[in-house]
Parts: C-alpha cells; sequence; structure tokens
C-alpha cells in the first residue's frame, strides 16, 4: 500500500515538473525566441507591413482599402482603384460572398460592375478584366492585376494633369512578376502605386 502510494506520488510529482518545464519551454521561451527572431530579422513584416507617408502610417502593403472621394462612396478619378471587397476591406471581416457563379444575385452584382468600370475608365465592357468585378476570397486584397491598372492609365492621368506616357511608366515600374517565378501573377500593389502617384503629381 505505501510503496503504491508512493509511485504515484513520485509519477505525480515528475508529470508536474514535466508540465512546468514544457510551459516555460513551449509557453515563454520559444514564443519570446520566434518574437526575438521576427523583430531581428523582417522587422517590417512582422509588424504588419505598414507603409508610411509623410511621417505618418497610411496603411499596410498586406491589406487593400479604399480610394474614394472623401466622405462619399464615390471611388475618386485622381486613383488607381482596387477590387471589390465583400467586407470594405475590413481586416477583422473577411471571407468572400460565398455565392456560386451562377447565383443569380452574383451574376447581377458583376453585370452592374462591369457596367460601372467601363463606364468610369471610358473603356469598353469587353475590356474590364475579372479582378476589378470580382473579390478576392479574403476580401482584402491589396494588389490588382496589370490589365486592371492599365485600363484605369487614361482615367487617372486626365485626372492628375500627367500624359498616359507618365502614368504607363509608373504602373509598369511597380507591377510585380509571378513569386519565385512561377506562382501567382502578375500584380501590382495599389497602396504603393497610388503614394508614387501622388508624389509623381506633386512634382
Amino acid at each position: 500500500m505505501n510503496n503504491s502510494v508512493t509511485n504515484t506520488g513520485r509519477l505525480a510529482w515528475a508529470a508536474l515538473r514535466m508540465l512546468l518545464v514544457l510551459t516555460v519551454v513551449t509557453g515563454v521561451l520559444y514564443p519570446l525566441a520566434v518574437t526575438g527572431i521576427a523583430q531581428g530579422l523582417f522587422h517590417d513584416k512582422a509588424n504588419g507591413s505598414i507603409v508610411k507617408a509623410e511621417g505618418r502610417e497610411v496603411g499596410s502593403e498586406l491589406i487593400g482599402q479604399t480610394w474614394n472621394v472623401k466622405g462619399t462612396e464615390n471611388p475618386d478619378p485622381k486613383w488607381f482603384q482596387p477590387r471589390p471587397s465583400n467586407s470594405g476591406y475590413d481586416p477583422l471581416a473577411t471571407g468572400s460572398s460565398q455565392l456560386g457563379a451562377s447565383d443569380a444575385k452574383l451574376t447581377k452584382t458583376v453585370g452592374d460592375a462591369k457596367k460601372r468600370v467601363a463606364s468610369f475608365n471610358g473603356v469598353p465592357e469587353s475590356e474590364v478584366p475579372k479582378d476589378a468585378v470580382t473579390g478576392s476570397a479574403s476580401a482584402i486584397d491589396p494588389h490588382i492585376s496589370p490589365e486592371y491598372a492599365e485600363i484605369q492609365i487614361k482615367r487617372v492621368a486626365k485626372a492628375n494633369g500627367l500624359s498616359e506616357q507618365q502614368v504607363t511608366k509608373l504602373v509598369d515600374g511597380h507591377t510585380e512578376g509571378r513569386t519565385a517565378g512561377f506562382l501567382g501573377e502578375p500584380h501590382v500593389n495599389v497602396l504603393q502605386l497610388n503614394l508614387a502617384l501622388k508624389d509623381l503629381a506633386a512634382h
């Protein structure tokens, strides 16, 4: 009986010590080490890839945002516009509309969006790319396709008093290729492009 109690006590104490050791290693030391490495080697990325302009934070490279006329829901013709967002680019409410490709509501929404984008940019509906009228799976994609950026060049150039050649060069300079040369599609970060556009227009 005494041996049984003693053995049980030893096992319980061993288990408790293991719990304490693992708690310290996995709950304190490991997170501190990972955080330290991230802050040391990947400081910007670890803190959300925040973008600053004129001394203040203006957004993140990872999260899209709207570029509307101030105080309205109308897209501002001076800026390159992002793809639609089901959540209004709210990072706390990510996700698609969950509507299937054959859903009548989605079909109407895309059709209406195509007309608006074509009219806003002065191009035929046939030239409107898919990402101009459909949201991403996350609803916060900060990128657009080079094709969507291209149909916006004429409108943006006119609204900012720039030549189309100047704006085209700007878009080309901000077009990124496939990751590692084969993953994903070429894309343009809208925030970075619009900040560069602002600087170009100011000069």
